[in-house]
């Protein structure tokens, strides 16, 4: 099991937790201690049943306006179906995935309304197919390294606008870009080892708009 990276497994959006069914059999079992944690902060579960469906939690942007969902190797056409079921306030578009494990190897939320994009072909294919997709405009932020792409934003009330991205030791060109959001505060974080088995920033955390009762 690849069990650090705990985004794959569960998907979080307001007080509702959809507990997936990733696309790995051999993840699985990963499932049950993160529905033990998300049941002690007191969400609503959904599990996931259907032995049709697959979908890693990689594969899905929230935008806070809406889902897309990636179909990739890991996640299918069922398993964004039953995302969709699940949080129906949202609309939810699917998006084919080309040459990354995970739509959100290339892509994620820089801040409200802001996608941080790769510059690959198949990065932008992607972006093209959100943008035909979604009755909103968003704005972008195009980094030349897919990998760097991937980063974290927080909005936290005595912080305001965090964004974790990838060290400029790493990929120093996407870095400067980062470096232009003049309103966020940025924190560089170092990830090579774990790309090495093509674990990116987000895949390591889900992000839960909870007040702590632990």
């Amino acid at each position: 099991p690849d069990c650090v990276f705990v985004e794959d497994v569960a998907v979080v959006c307001e007080e509702t937790a959809l507990l997936t069914r990733p696309g790995a059999p051999s993840r699985r079992k990963e499932v049950e201690a993160m529905k033990r944690v998300l049941e002690s902060l007191n969400l609503n579960i959904v599990e996931m049943v259907d032995e049709n469906a697959t979908l890693d939690g990689g594969d899905v942007l929230f935008t806070g306006r809406e889902f897309f969902v990636g179909l990739s190797r890991r996640t299918n056409q069922r398993g964004a179906e039953i995302l969709a079921d699940t949080f129906k306030d949202y609309a939810v578009s699917t998006v084919p995935v080309h040459d990354s494990l995970h739509l959100k190897g290339f892509c994620s939320m820089a801040g409200p309304n802001l996608i941080a994009i790769g510059s690959s072909e198949a990065a932008q294919k992607a972006l093209k197919t959100m943008q035909q997709m979604s009755d909103h405009r968003y704005d972008k932020l195009t980094v030349p390294d897919d990998a760097a792409a991937n980063c974290m934003y927080l909005n936290i009330p005595s912080k305001g606008h965090v964004l974790l991205h990838r060290a400029p030791e790493e990929y120093p060109e996407s870095a400067k870009v980062f470096e232009k959001l003049k309103d966020h505060m940025l924190i560089p974080i170092a990830n090579t080892e774990l790309e090495k088995v093509d674990g990116s920033l987000t895949c390591c955390s889900v992000l839960i708009n909870k007040a702590s009762e632990l």
